[in-house]
């Protein structure tokens, strides 16, 4: 398996979702709606680079695993956070650490996506192919 390039593949998709969101100030959605006429161009700029930035990895996450793919790997994720909660090794009214998490989910749900082509070309040796040249 080619770890060192899911992990850079999900080190990006995690880079797209904490500078859009996080709770602290450092993030896009605070930045833009604090004062929305300041420095508008910058704004716009940076908020279609992330918006290009979604649709390579949603896309790529839609037509790799679907969207059972992304309710099964949400329902792992959200099984293991009841076990966490349920051993009270996290605290379910820490709305920060919470949110923390979310984040780190979907990002991980974002690198499965757009690395799952070459998980299943390493374990069927099949190449998935969208799009044919003619």
């Amino acid at each position: 398996m080619d770890f060192a390039g899911f992990f850079k593949r999900w080190l990006i998709a995690l880079v797209l979702v904490l500078v859009t969101y996080n709770p602290t100030a450092f993030n896009y959605l605070s930045w833009t709606f604090d004062e929305l006429q300041v420095d508008l161009p910058y704004k716009l700029l940076v908020g279609l680079i992330l918006v290009v930035g979604y649709v390579i990895f949603l896309r790529a996450t839609f037509r790799s695993i679907g969207i059972f793919g992304i309710v099964l790997i949400a329902a792992i994720f959200g099984v293991i956070i009841w076990i966490l909660v349920d051993q009270q090794m996290l605290d379910p009214t820490n709305r920060d650490a919470l949110i923390w998490i979310i984040l780190v989910v979907v990002a991980t749900i974002m690198g499965v996506g757009v690395s799952w082509s070459h998980v299943r070309r390493r374990i069927s040796g099949q190449a998935d192919v969208d799009d044919v040249e003619e």
